[in-house]
C-alpha cells in the first residue's frame, strides 16, 4: 500500500506536466505571435492608434465655350460637429440612429446643441440628425452648417470652452455667379445616395457623404470633375478620441470642362421661353406655364443653348436641400422644375413633323413641289363617318405641295398620309427614324427619352390585353402625317431634324461637352463632331423643303413673327393637340435659310399657337445669334 508521501509525490508530478504543458503551450503561442504573426499584430495596433478619414477635393469647373464660368467654386466658412467628443459621443451612445426604439427628447438635444443651433439659424433635432448619420466615417467631423456669416463663426470660436465640440473650417463649395442660367444644362451637386454608392461600379471609391453630381454635366462628366481625395491621419486613444493629427496629405482638384453652351445665347433663349409662356398667357392660355428650347450648330451638333421652364437655382442643394425644399421642387403644381423638358419631355410635334411627311412622300413619289389638292376644310376620303377636318374650316381651296406647307394646311397631309398606308410599307416611319425620330440621340446629358414613332408592331403590343384595338388603321398614319396620333418627339429630336436638313440631310450628334482641361487650361480632350444619321435625302427634296419653309415665314402662318426681319429664315409653325389640355405651341426653324448655320425649336405646353408664341421666340433667338435686333413681336396665328 503506497504511502501518503508516495501519494504526493505522484501528484506533484502530475501537476508539474501539467504546467510544463501549459508554458510551453503560451510560449508556442508569443512565439507564433510575435515572430509568425508580428507585423500583422503591429499593423493593428498602429490602426486602432492611428485612424484615416478623407478630405474632399474641390471639384473641376465649368465654362461656356467662350471661356466664361458657368459653375465655379468659392471659399466658405462651414461649421463641424466631433461626433467623438465626450458630450456628442454620451448622447450618440444613447441614441445612435433614428432605428432606436427612443429618440432623445428636445430638452436633451437643446442641452447640447441648442444654443449653437440657435447661433445657426437651425434647429438642434437637425444638428443632431446630421451628427447621427451613421452612413459616414466614425471619425469624420458631420458638417451641420455651410455658408455661416463671419459673424457667427467669431462668436463659435470666442466661445470654443462652451462649444468644444464644434470645428470651423474653410471649405470648397459650388458657386454659380450667374444664378439659374443654364441650371437644366450644368446641374446641381449633393450627397452620394446609398443607391449610388451600392449599385453602380462609377462610384467604386467613393464613401457615404461624398459630394457628387446628381443631374446635368455635373452628373454626366462627374468622372471628370470630381478630384482626387487627400487623407488625414489622426491619433486615437483607447476610447477611440481624437488625440490630434499626425499626418495629412491635401486633396487635388478635379479637371475644368469648357461647355459648347454660349452663355450670350442661353440667356436670350431663357428670356425668349419666359416672353413666350407670358405671351400665351397674355392671348388667354392660363395653363401655359412651361415649355424648352433648343438651339444648335446644325455643322457640328454643338449644343450652343438649351433652356427648360419652369427652372431652378441650383445654389439650393448646397450642403442638402431640406425635405419640404425637395417635396415643392417634385409637386405637380410646380411644373416640376428638375426636369430638363429640352430631352426628358416628349410631345406630340404637329405641323413641325409636316416636313418629314413631305420629305418622306417625294422620295416616294407620292407628292412633288407642285403636286395640287383641294381643301375643302372637311376631308372625307376614309368614308364620311369618320371626317377630318382641316384647321381652316372654310378650306384653303386648290394648293401645292408647297403652299400647303406654307399655309399648314392639315388636307394636304391628309392625303399624303392615306397614300402611304394603302402602300403598306410605313414609310414614313422609316422617313422618322432616318431622322432619328422614336429614338435616343445620345446627348452626353443625363435623362434623354426616346420618344415615339408609332407604326403596327408597336400598337399591337401597346394594346396586347385589348385585342380590338390592335389593328393598324388608316387613320393613325393620317394623324401620324400630321404629327398628332401617337407621334411623340423631344425638343431636341426636332432641332436636329431641321438641322439635318439644313446640313444637305445629314444629322450630326449633338454634344455638350467641347474641351475637357488640364490643370493649366489648355485642351487635353475635344469633342470632335460626329455623324448621327445620313438620310440620303435628295438635294430636290431638301430644295422644296427649303424654299416652302421660307414660304412659311415670309408669307405664311409666322409671316408675322417675322416681319422685318433682315436675314431669310426657313422655319414650321406647329399647334399640337393634347388630350384634356390646351394646345402646345410650336415652332422650328433653320437660318440663314439659303447657308444655313444655326438650327432652333422652341415648344411652350398648353401654349396656344405656334405662329403667335413660339415664332417670336424663335426669331428673337435667331436675332442674339445672327446680329438682328431683339424686339418684342405681338401677332396673331390660328393655324395648326
Amino acid at each position: 500500500m503506497a504511502t501518503y508521501r508516495q501519494d504526493l509525490k505522484s501528484r506533484f508530478a502530475a501537476l508539474g506536466i501539467i504546467i510544463i504543458v501549459v508554458l510551453a503551450a503560451l510560449l508556442v503561442r508569443l512565439w507564433t505571435m510575435q515572430v509568425l504573426n508580428g507585423e500583422s499584430y503591429a499593423m493593428q495596433a498602429e490602426n486602432n492608434r492611428v485612424r484615416e478619414i478623407s478630405l474632399e477635393a474641390p471639384r473641376g469647373r465649368i465654362f461656356d465655350r467662350n471661356g466664361v464660368a458657368l459653375v465655379t467654386n468659392r471659399s466658405a466658412l462651414a461649421v463641424y460637429v466631433d461626433p467623438t467628443h465626450e458630450e456628442v459621443g454620451d448622447l450618440l451612445t444613447r441614441y445612435r440612429s433614428k432605428d432606436t426604439a427612443d429618440d432623445p427628447t428636445r430638452r436633451e438635444l437643446d442641452e447640447v446643441f441648442g444654443e449653437m443651433a440657435g447661433m445657426l439659424g437651425i434647429t438642434s433635432q437637425e444638428v443632431f440628425d446630421k451628427v447621427a448619420d451613421i452612413n459616414q466615417e466614425a471619425l469624420r467631423p458631420r458638417v451641420v452648417a455651410i455658408d455661416v456669416p463671419i459673424e457667427v463663426v467669431a462668436q463659435l470660436l470666442e466661445r470654443q470652452a462652451d462649444f468644444p465640440w464644434v470645428e470651423v473650417e474653410e471649405i470648397a463649395v459650388r458657386e454659380y455667379p450667374y444664378g439659374s442660367l443654364a441650371a437644366h444644362v450644368v446641374g446641381y451637386t449633393g450627397a452620394i445616395s446609398e443607391a449610388q454608392f451600392k449599385e453602380s461600379d462609377e462610384y467604386a471609391g467613393y464613401e457615404l457623404g461624398d459630394v457628387v453630381g446628381k443631374t446635368g454635366a455635373e452628373r454626366q462628366f462627374e468622372g471628370v470633375l470630381q478630384g482626387d481625395k487627400g487623407w488625414r491621419r489622426i491619433e486615437v486613444n483607447a476610447a477611440g478620441k481624437s488625440q490630434g493629427v499626425v499626418s495629412e496629405q491635401a486633396p487635388r482638384a478635379g479637371n475644368d470642362i469648357t461647355l459648347t453652351i454660349d452663355m450670350n445665347v442661353q440667356r436670350v433663349a431663357e428670356e425668349q421661353l419666359a416672353d413666350a409662356i407670358s405671351e400665351a398667357r397674355r392671348q388667354g392660355y392660363s395653363s401655359a406655364k412651361a415649355g424648352a428650347v433648343v438651339v444648335l450648330d446644325i455643322a457640328s451638333g454643338e449644343v450652343l443653348a438649351m433652356a427648360s421652364a419652369p427652372t431652378y437655382d441650383p445654389s439650393a442643394f448646397l450642403g442638402g436641400i431640406s425635405t419640404q425644399e425637395w417635396a415643392v421642387l417634385n409637386e405637380k403644381s410646380s411644373e416640376y422644375p428638375l426636369n430638363d423638358r429640352a430631352v426628358m419631355a416628349a410631345y406630340p410635334p404637329a405641323s413641325t413633323f409636316k416636313v418629314v411627311t413631305a420629305i418622306a412622300g417625294m422620295e416616294a413619289g407620292i407628292t412633288g413641289e407642285n403636286t395640287t389638292y383641294t381643301c375643302t376644310g372637311r376631308w372625307t376620303d376614309m368614308g364620311t363617318q369618320w371626317p377630318k377636318w382641316c384647321w381652316k374650316r372654310t378650306g384653303h381651296g386648290t394648293l401645292s405641295l408647297r403652299s400647303g406647307i406654307k399655309n399648314s394646311c392639315d388636307t394636304v397631309f391628309y392625303e399624303i398620309g392615306y397614300e402611304f398606308y394603302k402602300r403598306k410599307a410605313e414609310e414614313l416611319q422609316a422617313q422618322a427614324r432616318a431622322f432619328g425620330l422614336g429614338s435616343k440621340t445620345g446627348i452626353d446629358l443625363p435623362g434623354e427619352v426616346a420618344g415615339r414613332v408609332p407604326d403596327a408592331a408597336w400598337k399591337k403590343q401597346y394594346n396586347a390585353n385589348y385585342p380590338e384595338y390592335q389593328m393598324w388603321l388608316p387613320g393613325d398614319t393620317v394623324n401620324m402625317a400630321i404629327g398628332q396620333g401617337d407621334m411623340l418627339t423631344t425638343p431636341l429630336q426636332m432641332a436636329c431634324v431641321y438641322a439635318g436638313i439644313a446640313n444637305d440631310g445629314t444629322v450630326m450628334k449633338p454634344h455638350v461637352l467641347k474641351h475637357v482641361l488640364d490643370k493649366e487650361g489648355a485642351p487635353t480632350l475635344t469633342v470632335e463632331p460626329e455623324v448621327l444619321f445620313d438620310t440620303t435625302i435628295s438635294d430636290a427634296s431638301l430644295g422644296v423643303i427649303t424654299r416652302s419653309l421660307i414660304d412659311v415665314t415670309e408669307s405664311g402662318t409666322a409671316a408675322g413673327a417675322f416681319a422685318g426681319f433682315g436675314v431669310t429664315v426657313a422655319g414650321k409653325t406647329g399647334t399640337a393637340e393634347v388630350k384634356g389640355k390646351d394646345d402646345y405651341a410650336w415652332f422650328c426653324a433653320y437660318a440663314p435659310a439659303n447657308e444655313p448655320k444655326y438650327a432652333v425649336a422652341v415648344v411652350v405646353e398648353q401654349g396656344g399657337h405656334g405662329g403667335s408664341v413660339t415664332g417670336p421666340a424663335a426669331r428673337n433667338i435667331l436675332a442674339q445669334l445672327l446680329g438682328e435686333p431683339i424686339k418684342t413681336v405681338r401677332t396673331t396665328d390660328q393655324s395648326r
